[in-house]
């Protein structure tokens, strides 16, 4: 392991629309009018005037759109924007039109342009810089009962109530990191694919997309005599949001809506202000924009929620963004912070119904980290160390089925022959890859104390997960993890708390 919140699309991508039938919205809008200028002798006419355009929905302003999915499963249409609106628009008036079911109306701005001073973050001041944000960003709730939604001509994907099909990802930036003197060639899609992974998995025809955390990779300036990502944007402002994920994942953006995940770089002091400001499914509050280091003891942490998939089937989003590697005294205030989010996790595992309750984070709990030349590190001791206070070695609380992860770059399945659920990590989206796990694993390897494996199977190969809901009356899922051109790597069937994978120990892409 390194030490280390839909549809996008960049402007021009979208036409312009007419706004007949956009009006009854307020001071935003213009109405059409005519006048009859004519005598009764003949005289002429005046053509009506024709509306124009909404600018504010313009394609050369629209920079990016998509839909995820917050708390309660309330889909939340987001849109950034760089028009600039006459002064007398009013604060929405920057915003585009957003169709649902034929009728338009604006979009609420959630903040606006901005250029946050440079505040402390993971790198020195000499290698950071003031985070600008020349650009609004826009929402939208919409309602479950919508049918269809669109921004001009664009159509956004809308939410399903039993998605059948579930793209998971994460890791997914180019790394530029001074510390560790990683530098990723950006421009190369080979070392660098997320466009790759995305255009792939969007191919699959997802009803979801789920990332597990790790958009934001380009924290420092690239130095002038690596040649893969000179020219590159970097620090945390827009330009490097663009470039590390809403360009490059257009294609999967446009496809499904999103459940998003935080992880450790979305932190706030990294890429946090970002995240507060894109991605967040809650409303944006400014106590927890991470743009005010004073604010980071509320800003790193929020409370967890779930997404429904239906059919018994639940995600539960945890944010771990600030978890550290050390395990925690039960006095630190993390420790306090996570363990309330624990006793909320453990409460929505208790929902009545649920056969498949899969929970989601980004460091992995039970999961390894492996280590050139060395026995694999086990799962995130600050996490471990919470939990185990909780529930013992169960660690988890009654319910939890499944764990999906990032943070570690490869994928592993992980069966457990002690009663623990099974764990997935699949950071492998497009960051520079981890080390292969040592295959076999040396004896006594064990992500946890009081864990025992049963199987594991892995790969360190760049791709992909699918999540394939199993045909009624079964319960479940099937998971299949793809590398980044669409190959079929391994196939892992889900019953209950365990995964049976058709291939075992290190799989070659």
């Amino acid at each position: 392991m390194r030490t280390k919140k839909a549809l996008g699309w960049t402007a021009g991508m979208v036409a312009l629309v007419a706004v007949a039938g956009l009006h009854g919205c307020g001071s935003d809008d213009t109405n059409a009018n005519s006048s009859n200028n004519g005598s009764g002798n003949g005289g002429t006419t005046t053509p009506p005037t024709v509306t124009p355009a909404d600018a504010a929905t313009a394609s050369a302003n629209i920079q990016a759109a998509w839909v995820e999915i917050g708390d309660s499963n309330q889909a939340i249409a987001r849109a950034v924007t760089s028009y600039v609106a006459p002064a007398d628009a009013g604060a929405n008036g920057v915003c585009p039109m957003l169709t649902v079911d034929g009728k338009a109306t604006r979009m609420t701005l959630r903040v606006g342009p901005a250029t946050v001073p440079l505040r402390t973050t993971a790198s020195a001041p000499a290698d950071s810089k003031p985070s600008e944000f020349p650009v609004s960003v826009c929402e939208a709730t919409v309602a479950s009962t919508a049918t269809s939604a669109a921004i001009g001509t664009q159509t956004l994907p809308l939410p399903k109530a039993l998605p059948q099909r579930i793209v998971v990802l994460a890791d997914t930036g180019c790394r530029l990191k001074k510390a560790d003197n990683a530098w990723q060639a950006c421009s190369d899609t080979d070392a660098w694919p997320l466009s790759t992974v995305a255009t792939t998995a969007a191919g699959f025809n997802p009803d979801l997309v789920l990332h597990i955390g790790d958009y934001h990779y380009r924290e420092n300036a690239c130095p002038p005599d690596i040649a893969g990502c000179q020219g590159s944007p970097w620090g945390y402002g827009w330009d490097t949001w663009q470039a590390d994920l809403f360009k490059p994942a257009a294609p999967l953006l446009a496809k499904a809506p999103w459940v998003v995940v935080r992880g450790n770089h979305e932190e706030c002091a990294r890429a946090g202000q970002g995240w507060s400001r894109f991605l967040d499914p809650r409303p944006f509050d400014t106590t927890r924009s991470c743009d005010d280091p004073v604010n980071d003891s509320t800003g790193n942490y929020a409370d967890p929620y779930a997404v429904s998939l239906g059919g018994g089937s639940q995600v539960i989003v945890f944010d771990s963004a600030k978890a550290g590697k050390a395990a925690l005294p039960t006095t630190d205030p993390q420790f306090i912070a996570y363990q309330k989010q624990f006793q909320t996790v453990a409460t929505l595992a208790a929902k009545p119904g649920m056969t498949t309750t899969i929970f989601t984070n980004h460091h992995p709990i039970l999961g390894f980290a492996p280590i050139a030349g060395a026995n694999p590190a086990p799962g995130n001791l600050a996490l471990q160390s919470v939990m185990s206070n909780l529930n013992a070695q169960a660690y988890y609380p009654t319910g939890i089925h499944v764990a999906l992860h990032g943070h570690v770059h490869d994928f592993q399945a992980i069966n457990f022959a002690s009663a623990h659920p099974a764990t997935i990590v699949t950071g492998n989206g497009g960051d520079n890859l981890d080390v292969a796990l040592p295959d076999p694993l040396p004896a006594g390897s064990v992500p946890a104390p009081g864990t025992t494996i049963d199987r594991i199977t892995h790969h360190a190969s760049f791709g992909f997960l699918v999540m394939d809901r199993k045909a009624s009356p079964a319960t479940g899922w099937t998971f299949k993890a793809y590398a980044k051109d669409g190959k079929l790597m391994a196939t892992c069937n889900q019953t209950g708390n365990t995964v049976t994978c058709d291939k075992t120990g290190f799989i070659a892409p």
